[in-house]
């Protein structure tokens, strides 16, 4: 089967158009519709429903797609390789964690990352849905719980835990809470219990809300939750690695707080080697102990105080 032509096919089925595949391989229409008609004659069978408002794939059009996105994938992969066979860390890093993690704790300390490596290219990822590695829908993860899948080297970070928290106006204004029972006289800020998040902090969450609380504010991602809690509008269940980074929370019942949540780097096997995977894992080892460091000094102020 031919390369070229396949190429071709897959830049048609993913734009959907003769028009914008041409313009991105830098053929004329004529010519990419020319090399669809060969392959189809040469598999004696039709790939494309032709319509008005463009191209569909037909069932069996469907089935070469998904031979050539997996194609693609394992060419990224090898390429990825190449690259990382260099002594400088360059190029492209896919990395995808949750939007909590992402926008809280790692954004703000990228650009340490940076100054390290300037040539290299972060794309990251923000959302609560599991990609898969190995098929490289990204390279490199940072999740709230051991990775299942196969065929991933994994590194445990450190654990992670829900607490409560609320700025000092804002207890100023409508007084601290010394008991669970005297919550139910405040607003609550957390993600919704439906919203996609780790078990233990909806557990916590569903906890809370047994002490009768009737008032709370609920947002699909724990960045929202913090905006709303630095805006004073009530007690946050926030994850604890907001403390160092946000000191003008306070915690609130600081014997109440989640099941240990863990957090693991993750990365496919095929990339062992790769120096840009090494970089950032590195870095993320490094800000952690540095954070580590923070908390317990901020910890040993507080105790001598």
């Amino acid at each position: 089967m031919d390369w070229d032509k396949l190429r071709i096919f897959h830049a048609v089925a993913d734009a959907g158009s003769l028009t914008a595949a041409g313009e991105t391989l830098h053929l004329s229409q004529s010519a990419v519709s020319r090399q669809i008609r060969a392959l189809e004659e040469s598999l004696d069978t039709t790939l494309f429903h032709r319509h008005a408002r463009g191209l569909i794939l037909t069932e069996q059009g469907e089935l070469l797609f998904d031979a050539t996105v997996a194609m693609n994938k394992r060419l990224e992969a090898a390429s990825a390789r190449i690259r990382d066979s260099e002594d400088e860390v360059f190029g492209e890093l896919r990395v995808t964690t949750t939007i909590g993690f992402g926008s809280l704790w790692l954004a703000p300390r990228l650009p340490h990352l940076y100054d390290k490596y300037p040539d290299l290219k972060i794309d990251l990822m923000l959302e609560e849905g599991v990609l898969d590695l190995p098929m490289r829908e990204a390279d490199v993860a940072i999740r709230m719980k051991e990775p299942s899948q196969a065929d991933l080297i994994r590194k445990r970070l450190m654990s992670v835990r829900m607490r409560l928290y609320a700025t000092q106006e804002y207890l100023d204004k409508f007084g601290t809470p010394r008991t669970m029972e005297e919550l139910e006289g405040h607003r609550l800020i957390c993600q919704n219990t439906s919203s996609a998040q780790v078990a233990a902090s909806s557990g916590f969450v569903q906890h809370l809300l047994t002490y009768g609380i009737s008032n709370s504010l609920t947002v699909n991602n724990y960045f929202g939750v913090l905006q709303a809690a630095i805006a004073g509008l009530g007690i946050g269940v926030l994850p604890d690695y907001v403390t160092v980074d946000f000191p003008n929370l306070i915690r609130v019942l600081d014997d109440v707080e989640s099941n240990e949540v863990p957090v693991y780097l993750a990365y496919p096997e095929e990339l062992r080697q790769s120096k840009r995977i090494k970089a950032f894992r590195d870095f993320v080892t490094e800000e952690i102990f540095e954070h580590r460091q923070r908390i317990k000094d901020e910890n040993a102020q507080k105790t001598g105080s």
